[in-house]
């Protein structure tokens, strides 16, 4: 039976002002709120670091010769060291329980900061070996998060509570950027480091409260069950044994999820392009025919990337707030799963037939709204029925050097149709609907098999709650 069509008992209403209103945008209960935020504030905060730092990435970066051409070339680069540093991460997981594991790869990214702040300072070439590190920090600081967030939810919990965490991700990196805008102008370029050190600082002090409070012993609800051996917990729990290609390549599961992430990027990487190149070829016919001067090209390129990135970003929290919780709900994890490739299927084939700017945008806008609010938010909730190592290593393999190798697999694919086959945009975009087609039946498979594990979590966990009542 679907577990989708039996959801557990109506929790009775929350009395507390606080749940109640988070009831307007999730099923969260009573309890539940305190902590939710908590976790929502702090990958604000890591989000809002990121999008603090980013301008820094392209001011030295740029400035370095080749700096446009080493841009292309660094996701290939990003992709070399996570073959190294993700083993790191597992060995270091392994040696380090989950809250020491997360202060010290924390307390290293945030100690590099100061350190690039006192070469940029001083001029040095520091453009590549940045560009790198924060590609490593993006990937790898919010995915420790989210196995965080994945350890201490049970399924019931995170399809329920997950749109809500999402959302401060989003809001973040909304928020991130426009306070990147403000004090560029007032502090400059390189002071922004400090910026982020402060807001990283602060965000490991806030997971420091948040996991305090979630091993706080006694008895005490977690997902909504009563949680029996909460007493009994150790102080700081340990990741587990393995490594993790190993426990990636011996999981048909985590597989799966290793391939929709590796479509997901392939996918939306060969859009950008597509959409670049449209918005290109309009910029040099305006060029052509005197509509623009051609200084003016520039200006024309950027105010439309401007216009579409606050569309993705507005439509995307939007998403976020109302819907994404809403769709798990009602439509589950199985079918949420593949409304991304649905809207990418339909999207690229009318790009394929009509391949304008206009399309395009539109296109684009909806590909990335939904993928950046419920694509991000059901990808998260499928590492819920993993184990502990699992969630911690085998999700830093699959959402750091698996999310990479399908950017450089995308650039492959486009300097191969550019320089060897000279496709057409509208070929370019028949190659992505066929790609889809791959993407959307393991979709389809992951989705029936995430739901299969979900409902023999169900089963050992009434098992024990009966257990423990007959104990008792």
């Amino acid at each position: 039976m679907s577990v989708a069509a039996t959801p557990a008992p109506a929790a009775p209403a929350p009395r507390r002002p606080l749940e109640r209103f988070l009831r307007l945008f999730a099923d969260v209960r009573e309890g539940e709120g305190t902590q939710l935020l908590l976790l929502a504030f702090n990958v604000f905060l890591i989000l809002t670091a990121y999008y603090v730092m980013k301008p820094v990435r392209e001011a030295l970066i740029l400035a370095q010769p080749g700096g446009a051409e080493i841009k292309s070339y660094a996701y290939a680069a990003q992709a070399a060291l996570f073959v190294v540093l993700v083993p790191l991460y597992g060995a270091l997981a392994t040696r380090l329980p989950r809250r020491r594991l997360i202060n010290v790869v924390t307390l290293l990214f945030i100690a590099c900061l100061p350190v690039f702040y006192f070469l940029a300072q001083r001029g040095a070439p520091i453009g590549i070996v940045f560009f790198l590190w924060i590609g490593v920090f993006s990937l790898m600081v919010i995915a420790q998060f989210w196995s965080y967030a994945n350890d201490v939810y049970s399924p019931d919990a995170g399809k329920r509570l997950f749109a809500v965490i999402g959302f401060g991700a989003s809001s973040g990196a909304v928020f991130g950027s426009w306070l990147s805008s403000v004090l560029i102008r007032q502090l400059g370029v390189n002071p922004l480091l400090l910026v982020a050190v402060t807001i990283l600082a602060t965000s490991l002090l806030l997971f420091n409260v948040i996991d305090l409070r979630e091993r706080g012993v006694g008895a005490r609800a977690r997902g909504g069950e009563a949680d029996p051996g909460a007493a009994l917990r150790p102080r700081d729990v340990a990741i587990g044994e393995g490594a993790a290609f190993a426990l990636l390549m011996r999981n048909r599961y985590l597989l799966l999820i290793a391939l929709i992430t590796f479509f997901l990027n392939w996918v939306n990487s060969a859009g950008e392009y597509i959409l670049s190149a449209i918005v290109k070829h309009e910029a040099d016919v305006a060029v052509a025919s005197g509509s623009i001067a051609l200084s003016e090209q520039g200006r024309y390129i950027g105010t439309f990337f401007a216009d579409y990135f606050r569309l993705v970003n507005v439509a995307g929290m939007l998403l976020q707030l109302f819907v994404v919780s809403r769709a798990i709900k009602y439509l589950g994890v199985p079918v949420a799963l593949c409304i991304l490739p649905l809207v990418a299927l339909a999207s690229y084939t009318l790009a394929a037939l009509i391949p304008s700017l206009a399309i395009m945008r539109w296109v684009k806008v909806a590909e990335n709204s939904v993928d950046y609010s419920l694509m991000n938010t059901v990808r998260q909730l499928l590492f819920l029925p993993t184990r502990r190592n699992e969630k911690f290593k085998a999700k830093q393999l699959i959402d750091c050097l698996v999310v990479r190798i399908g950017d450089v697999l995308s650039a492959a694919t486009v300097y191969v149709g550019t320089a060897v086959l000279t496709l057409s945009v509208s070929q370019f975009a028949w190659i992505n609907v066929a790609v889809v087609m791959v993407w959307l039946a393991v979709s389809i498979v992951t989705g029936l098999e995430f739901q299969r594990r979900v409902a023999a979590h169900d089963r050992r966990s009434r098992d024990r709650a009966a257990q423990a009542a007959a104990a008792a």
